[in-house]
């Protein structure tokens, strides 16, 4: 199986993977939710089992000075309400008006508030917290590998496979959030930031079988040596990442609808994590090796010269 003599193939894979994400993303973004953006979301349930429509919810909502409160439904019986910050004591008041007029009882099942400059903060932070993981791991990875020739290529390929992960899962996001509504939250940070790992730790293991074989075959060519150091960790790999994804998607199935956002996207990050550390990192390695990016547009040049 030559999977590193076909690299271009796989990376085109990946580019059509990864642009209708982006493209979603630029046209409809992410919608922050209440922990990144500020504001108050609630989350209630009717006692009567129907609730009632979006548009009277709304209503109830602009007649107490909340025009721009964000309405959607979750399930029969539950609805989701975003605005602006507001107090326990203003929530409760207008918890009541809703069980006014719509003549049924409301439980709260979830409250929560953040202030705009709390939102802004933990925005940086989250951001901060992905490039200071990216930097910690290249940096690692080059350190670890320091006796190989081009150390620092393994870690910055690294890297640019885990940026393909990211990717991948912002673009998914995107999608996610425009058709099912689903927010940035915290947990998709968590999330994020547990497909990293999951996706540097594949690469590394690819990257360390390339190593040993580098060293015990020397006069082997390189791009022969990781395609065999792929193949010999092939196995591991996927059974590895099958492993955690059958597990992730019984969490799916069974699990309850709080977790299932958090769930998706580790399900999507170690499909992409795992076919970023087998079919782009150690390729990488060798067009970088070959400098294969310098016969990349030669034949362009040449065709207006015949």
């Amino acid at each position: 199986m030559d999977i590193v003599g076909k690299r271009y193939l796989y990376f085109a894979i990946s580019l059509i993977a990864i642009v209708p994400g982006l493209i979603g993303l630029m046209l409809w973004g992410l919608p922050l939710a209440v922990d990144f953006a500020g504001g108050s979301l609630v989350e209630i349930r009717f006692a009567s089992g129907t609730a009632p429509t979006l548009e009277a919810a709304r209503e109830v909502y602009a007649q107490l000075g909340f025009e721009d409160a964000e309405v959607r439904s979750s399930g029969a019986n539950d609805l989701i309400v975003r605005t602006p910050t507001i107090d326990d004591a203003t929530n409760n008041r207008i918890i009541e008006a809703m069980q006014t007029e719509f003549n049924d009882t409301i439980t709260v099942l979830r409250f929560d508030s953040v202030g705009p400059t709390v939102g802004r903060e933990v925005t940086v932070r989250a951001a901060g917290a992905v490039a200071l993981a990216a930097l910690a791991i290249m940096f690692f990875i080059w350190y670890a590998f320091r006796g190989v020739p081009n150390a620092h290529r393994y870690g910055i390929s690294a890297i640019i496979a885990m940026l393909h992960d990211v990717a991948v899962v912002f673009g998914v996001q995107a999608i996610l959030s425009h058709f099912l509504g689903w927010e940035v939250d915290a947990l998709f940070l968590t999330a994020l930031l547990t497909v990293i790992g999951f996706s540097v730790h594949d690469t590394i293991v690819v990257f360390d079988r390339i190593r040993e074989n580098a060293t015990k075959y020397r006069r082997q060519p390189y791009e022969k040596t990781v395609n065999d150091s792929i193949l010999q960790t092939l196995v591991r790999s996927v059974n590895t990442q099958l492993t955690v994804f059958l597990t992730l998607l019984a969490l799916v199935i069974f699990g309850g609808s709080t977790i299932r956002h958090f769930v998706v996207i580790l399900m999507i990050g170690v499909l992409s994590g795992t076919y970023s550390s087998i079919f782009n990192a150690a390729p990488i390695l060798v067009v970088w090796e070959k400098q294969e990016w310098k016969t990349w547009f030669r034949k362009n040049k040449a065709q207006p010269a015949q």
